[in-house]
C-alpha cells in the first residue's frame, strides 16, 4: 500500500470508532451528552462519520450549505439557526466552529442525539448534514395507586408539566422524588414504576404512567444501643430528637425513619456525649432490622470513650481585661465535667444577639479585629488543660455610616436612631440595637434591615452601611355596618411618617408630605345616636436633637338619647364630651436607655342636657362636669426586633393618673350637695401596671406572657369613686365611641364589658399566656397564628377584690398586619366561667380585631 492509502484507512478507522462512541451516547441524558460534548471540544473531535472522506484534514473550507434530517416537529431553518453556522463562512474540518454548533444543539435541551456528516466536497466548498434525534415531549401524566387529589398535588410538586422534554434524567429524578415523598412519611417500602409510551394523537409526544405502591407504613418498634455503659438506652433515645419509637398517645412526633433526620440525630447523640465529658465518643455503625409485624428496629453501636474533666484553665494575650474578669465570663472551673460545646459558647458565643461570652465583650468594646480561641494544651489521664488565646489587636473606630433604601423617609429620621456614629468605637451590641430601633419606627420591613460591615485592617477603621426596605406606614380605616337599629360609619386616617414642615411645599405631596417620622391621625364615626371625632399629632423628636416627644389631641363626642322601645332618637337629650390633652415623653439613660418617662395633662368637659346619666344609683340629667388630670408613666420596651412579631425582650409600664383633691381643699359638705355640684370637678387617682415578656422557644415559635393590674381610688369616702375613668373587662378589648376615660380590657371568651358591673369596675387584674407562630413576615402582610390561655376579672372596690377569682378562657386566633389597614384578626375563644348574674358558662365566642394587638 502507498502512504496515502494507509493514511486514508487510519482516518476512516478513527472516525468509525468515534461513530460507535456517539451511538452509545444516545443512552445518556442531556447533561451527560453535554459533558461529552465539552470533551469533544477539548479534543477537537467534531466529525463522527464522513460519507465522502475525500477532504484535507485541518484545512479551511467555505460552508456551501446545511441540510438536516431526523426532524419531526422542528423546521430545518430552526435547527440551522440553533447551530450558529452561516452559509459562506469559513470553517475548519475538524474545528472549533463545528464543535460549537453541536454543543449549541445539545444546550437547547431539545435533542437526545446529534451527528454531523460531510455530505459533499466541491473543491474548496463543504456541505454538511446534521442528523438529529428529537427528545419526546410530555403530554399526559397518569398517577395510579393514590387518591386523585393527592396525585394532582404530587404532579405539581414534581413539576411534571405538559411540554416538558422527557429525558432519562427526568424519568430517574421523578421516580426518586415520588419514592422519597412517601418514604419521608414512613412508607419505607414504597415502590414506584414509571413508563412512557408514544401518544399517536400528536407528533413525538409521550404519555407517562406512574404506578405507586406505598405499602404499609413502617414504624420504629425499638432503638437498640450497643456499647453504652455511661448512659442507659432511655437517656440516649432522648438525644434522638427526630427518630422515635412508636408510642400510644404521642401525636406530636411520629415514629418513622427518615435517613436525613437520622443522620442529624447521630450528630445529636455525639453532642450529648460530648456535653457530658465524653469528648472521644463516636458512632461505630448503625443498621436496620425488620420485624415480622412490618416494624423496624434501629441498631446503633457506640464507643463512649473516657469521661474527661476540665484541668487548668489559663488566659494568654489579654491586656484589656484581667484573668478574673474573663473567668467571670467563662464560668468554668477546674474539675467541672468537660463540655466542648459550653466552652465554645462561653468563648466565641452561641449565635444569639445577647450572648454573654469573651469574644462578644471584645467586639462590644471596639476590638473588631480581635480573635479569641480555646485551645486544648494537655490531656493528662482524664483531665484536659485549656488555654484561652486572645489576640486583642487595636481598637477599631467607625469611619463612615450610611443608609440606603429609605426612598420616602428622610435620612435624619433614620440617623437619629442609629447607635453607631462616626468616630465611635465599633460595638457589635450597638449594631444589634440599631437594627431594633430602626425596625421599631414602623416605616421599614424589620426582617430586611441588613448592616453591611466593611473593615479596613490597615487603618483600623470600619464603615457600616444599613440597608432598609420601605413599607407602607400610613393606615386607613373605612367601615360601615348596621347595628343597634342604626347604620354606623367610620373613617379613620393615620399618617405615621408625616412631615409638617413640608405642608406648604407642593413638591413634597406624594400624595401627602411624608418622611419626617411624625404621626397625624384623624377619625370620624357617626350613627343616628352618636357622633365622635378626634385629631391627634405626635412629634417623636422635639427639636430634632433628643428623643423627647410632644403630642397633643382634641376630640369631641355627642351621644343622643335612644329609645330602644320605639327606635327613636331625641337629639335634644344629649351628652356632649369635649376634650384635649398634651403630653411630653423622654427617653431615659438610667437605669438603661430602654426606659421612657411620659407625662400629660388632659381636660374633658361633660355637658349633660336632659340626658339621664347613672351615678352611684342616682340619675344626673343636667349639668357640666369637668375632668382635669395629670398622668405619669414610666415604661421600658426592649422587645423586638420586629414590632409586629417580637421574638425577645419585654415591655412594661407603671402608670399613675390623678386629679386635684378638690374635696379636701374646700369646706363643702359633699353628703348634702346635688349631683351636678358634687361632681362638677371630678376627683380620683388611678394606678396601673402592664407587663409583657417574649420568649423564643425556637427560631419562630414565641411565647408571650402578660400580666396587668389597675386600680381606681378616691380621696374622700363621702364623695366616693368617680363615675368616669373605670375599667370595663371582657370581649375583644376594642373601645367604641365612649370618650369618658374608661379603659376597655380584653378578655376573650366573654362578651364585651360583661365581666364588669354596669358602671364599670374600680379594680381589675389579668393574666395571659400566648403561643405565637408566624406564617409569613413579609412587608406586604405579616401573618401569624396563636393559641392562648387567659384569666382575669373586674371588682368593685377592695372589699370584693380577690386576685384568685378569675374568669378563665382559652382559644386560638389569627393575626394579619397590612401596612395600609393595621392589625386585623379573629379569635375563637371558650369562656369556662359564667358571666356575673348567670349560672351557665360563657362558652364559645368569636372576636374580630381591628387595629390593635393583645
Amino acid at each position: 500500500m502507498n502512504k496515502s492509502t494507509i493514511a486514508l484507512l487510519l482516518i476512516t478507522f478513527f472516525l468509525a470508532s468515534t461513530a460507535i462512541i456517539a451511538q452509545e451516547s444516545q443512552l445518556q441524558n442531556v447533561k451527560e451528552i453535554q459533558s461529552k460534548t465539552d470533551t469533544l471540544v477539548k479534543d477537537s473531535i467534531t466529525i463522527p462519520i464522513i460519507k465522502k472522506p475525500i477532504f484535507e484534514k485541518e484545512a479551511y473550507y467555505e460552508l456551501g450549505g446545511i441540510s438536516v434530517k431526523g426532524l419531526q416537529k422542528f423546521e430545518d431553518e430552526t435547527v440551522k439557526l440553533f447551530t450558529g453556522l452561516k452559509v459562506g463562512q469559513q470553517i475548519k474540518l475538524p474545528g472549533d466552529k463545528l464543535t460549537s454548533a453541536i454543543k449549541k444543539l445539545y444546550e437547547t435541551k431539545q435533542f437526545s442525539n446529534v451527528e454531523v456528516y460531510i455530505s459533499k466536497i466541491d473543491g474548496n466548498t463543504a456541505y454538511l448534514e446534521f442528523d438529529v434525534q428529537e427528545l419526546p415531549q410530555l403530554n399526559k401524566v397518569t398517577i395510579q395507586g393514590i387518591k386523585k387529589n393527592k396525585a394532582k398535588d404530587l404532579q405539581t410538586d414534581a413539576e411534571l408539566k405538559t411540554g416538558e422534554m422527557v429525558t432519562d434524567n427526568l424519568i430517574v429524578t421523578t421516580k426518586n422524588y415520588f419514592k422519597k415523598v412517601y418514604q419521608e412519611k414512613g412508607y419505607l417500602k414504597t415502590k414506584v414504576n414509571l413508563d412512557t409510551r408514544p401518544d399517536t394523537t400528536g407528533v413525538n409526544i409521550v404519555n407517562m404512567l406512574v404506578r405507586i405502591d406505598k405499602g404499609e407504613k413502617v414504624k420504629i418498634k425499638d432503638i437498640i444501643f450497643e456499647g453504652n455503659e455511661a448512659f442507659n438506652d432511655k437517656k440516649l433515645k432522648k438525644a434522638l430528637k427526630n427518630t422515635k419509637t412508636k408510642m400510644l398517645g404521642r401525636f406530636w412526633k411520629k415514629s418513622k425513619f427518615i435517613e436525613a433526620d437520622f443522620e442529624e440525630d447521630l450528630e445529636n447523640l455525639i453532642t450529648t456525649y460530648s456535653e457530658r465529658g465524653h469528648r472521644d465518643a463516636r458512632v461505630l455503625g448503625h443498621s436496620l432490622t425488620w420485624n415480622d409485624d412490618n416494624s423496624l428496629n434501629v441498631n446503633i453501636k457506640v464507643e463512649e470513650g473516657k469521661k474527661y474533666i476540665f484541668g487548668d484553665i489559663s488566659f494568654l494575650g489579654n491586656s484589656k481585661y484581667t484573668d478574673a474578669q474573663l473567668q467571670r465570663l467563662l464560668r468554668i472551673e477546674k474539675g467541672d465535667t468537660y463540655n466542648g460545646k459550653v466552652l465554645k459558647e462561653r468563648v466565641t458565643g452561641d449565635g444569639s444577639p445577647d450572648s454573654e461570652d469573651i469574644a462578644t465583650v471584645y467586639q462590644n468594646n471596639g476590638y473588631l479585629f480581635s480573635r479569641v480561641l480555646p485551645v486544648e494544651t494537655r490531656v493528662n489521664n482524664d483531665s484536659i488543660d485549656v488555654e484561652i488565646r486572645i489576640f486583642e489587636d487595636e481598637p477599631t473606630k467607625i469611619k463612615k455610616v450610611t443608609v440606603n433604601g429609605n426612598d420616602r423617609t428622610n435620612d435624619h429620621v433614620v440617623f437619629r436612631e442609629i447607635r453607631t456614629k462616626p468616630g465611635y468605637l465599633y460595638s457589635k451590641s450597638d449594631i444589634i440595637r440599631t437594627i431594633r430601633e430602626i425596625g421599631q419606627l414602623g416605616f421599614f420591613d424589620a426582617e430586611a434591615i441588613t448592616p453591611d460591615i466593611s473593615p479596613n485592617y490597615q487603618e483600623k477603621t470600619v464603615d457600616i452601611d444599613y440597608t432598609v426596605a420601605e413599607r407602607g406606614s400610613s393606615q386607613i380605616e373605612l367601615q360601615g355596618g348596621y347595628g343597634g337599629g342604626s347604620f354606623i360609619g367610620t373613617l379613620g386616617l393615620s399618617f405615621n411618617n408625616f412631615s409638617v414642615r413640608n405642608l406648604f411645599n407642593k413638591k413634597a405631596y406624594k400624595p401627602l408630605p411624608m418622611g419626617d417620622g411624625q404621626t397625624l391621625s384623624l377619625r370620624l364615626q357617626k350613627s343616628r345616636f352618636f357622633t365622635t371625632s378626634s385629631f391627634s399629632f405626635t412629634e417623636p423628636w422635639l427639636g430634632g436633637k433628643k428623643p423627647q416627644s410632644l403630642s397633643f389631641s382634641i376630640y369631641n363626642s355627642k351621644q343622643f338619647r335612644y329609645d330602644y322601645t320605639t327606635n327613636n332618637v331625641d337629639k335634644d337629650q344629649r351628652l356632649n364630651i369635649v376634650g384635649a390633652s398634651v403630653g411630653l415623653g423622654k427617653r431615659l439613660q438610667w437605669p438603661d436607655n430602654y426606659f421612657t418617662l411620659s407625662q400629660s395633662i388632659s381636660y374633658q368637659l361633660y355637658d349633660l342636657q336632659e340626658y339621664g346619666f347613672n351615678i352611684a344609683g342616682l340619675q344626673l340629667t343636667n349639668g357640666s362636669l369637668n375632668n382635669l388630670s395629670y398622668s405619669l408613666t414610666l415604661g421600658r420596651n426592649s422587645s423586638g426586633p420586629n414590632p409586629i412579631f417580637p421574638k425577645q425582650g419585654s415591655e412594661f409600664s407603671i402608670g399613675a393618673k390623678f386629679t386635684i383633691p378638690y374635696s379636701l381643699l374646700n369646706d363643702k359638705d359633699y353628703s348634702s350637695l346635688e349631683l351636678a355640684e358634687k361632681y362638677k370637678w371630678l376627683e380620683y387617682y388611678k394606678a396601673s401596671f402592664k407587663g409583657k415578656w417574649y420568649t423564643a422557644l425556637t427560631d419562630d415559635l414565641v411565647v408571650m406572657t402578660n400580666a396587668e393590674f389597675g386600680f381606681l381610688g378616691n380621696y374622700n369616702k363621702k364623695l366616693g369613686d368617680s363615675p368616669f375613668e373605670r375599667f370595663f373587662v371582657g370581649g375583644d378589648g376594642m373601645a367604641q365611641f365612649q370618650l369618658d376615660g374608661r379603659e376597655v380590657v380584653a378578655l376573650r371568651g366573654y362578651e364585651n364589658g360583661r365581666l364588669s358591673s354596669i358602671d364599670g369596675g374600680t379594680i381589675y387584674n389579668k393574666f395571659q399566656l400566648e403561643l405565637r407562630y408566624p406564617i409569613t413576615l413579609k412587608p406586604s402582610a405579616s401573618i401569624y397564628v396563636l393559641g392562648f390561655l387567659e384569666g382575669g376579672n373586674s371588682y368593685d372596690g377592695f372589699d370584693n377584690f380577690n386576685p384568685f377569682t378569675l374568669k378563665r378562657s382559652a382559644g386560638m386566633g389569627l393575626r394579619i398586619f397590612m401596612p395600609a389597614f393595621g392589625m386585623l384578626g379573629i379569635d375563637f375563644a371558650h369562656g369556662y366561667d359564667p358571666l356575673p348574674g348567670t349560672t351557665e358558662k360563657s362558652g364559645w365566642q368569636t372576636h374580630f380585631i381591628i387595629g390593635q394587638q393583645f
